[in-house]
């Protein structure tokens, strides 16, 4: 029995400084790019759940943090995340739900799945980021923070 669920999360990392919003990329150790804490939901996990568990375990992000629920979806090849067709054959695509995380006074504390993280503005941010999923769950945070549109979620 698996105990994967056929889910990724996505979580981006946010505080607020003097020259605005800045998002926080790791980059991959097996992978060399840069990206948003990335993982899978586990059996029995909401998407919320294992967004809280892959920040705590990738970044160190755990306690009060606030999350912030976003829209953006993205489907992502099975097999490009488990390497084989986890679910059975008729299981091609999984969806990656994505969250911002507000991280202002928290420290980041790397696991051994990133060599390194660093603050960006949201340009710089996302042209650093390899996926196009990381591009647009960036850009959604970004606006929602600026025109007060943020769905916090417990």
């Amino acid at each position: 029995m698996n105990d994967r669920a056929a889910f990724q999360v996505l979580v981006l990392p946010y505080r607020q400084t003097g020259q605005g919003t800045e998002f926080a990329l790791f980059r991959r150790a097996d992978a060399d790019y840069w990206q948003g804490v990335a993982g899978g939901g586990e059996a029995g996990e909401s998407p919320l759940q294992a967004a809280r568990r892959e920040a705590a375990e990738e970044a160190g992000l755990v306690g009060d943090c606030e999350f912030v629920a976003l829209d953006a979806r993205a489907t992502i090849p099975v097999v490009s995340v488990t390497g084989e067709f986890t679910w059975g054959p008729d299981v091609l695509v999984i969806p990656e739900y994505a969250f911002g995380i507000r991280v202002e006074d928290t420290e980041v504390n790397l696991s051994h799945e990133h060599t390194e993280y660093g603050w960006f503005s949201l340009d710089n941010a996302a042209k650093a980021v390899q996926w196009d999923s990381n591009r647009t769950a960036l850009w959604e945070l970004n606006h929602r923070l600026q025109h007060g549109l943020v769905h916090r979620v417990a």
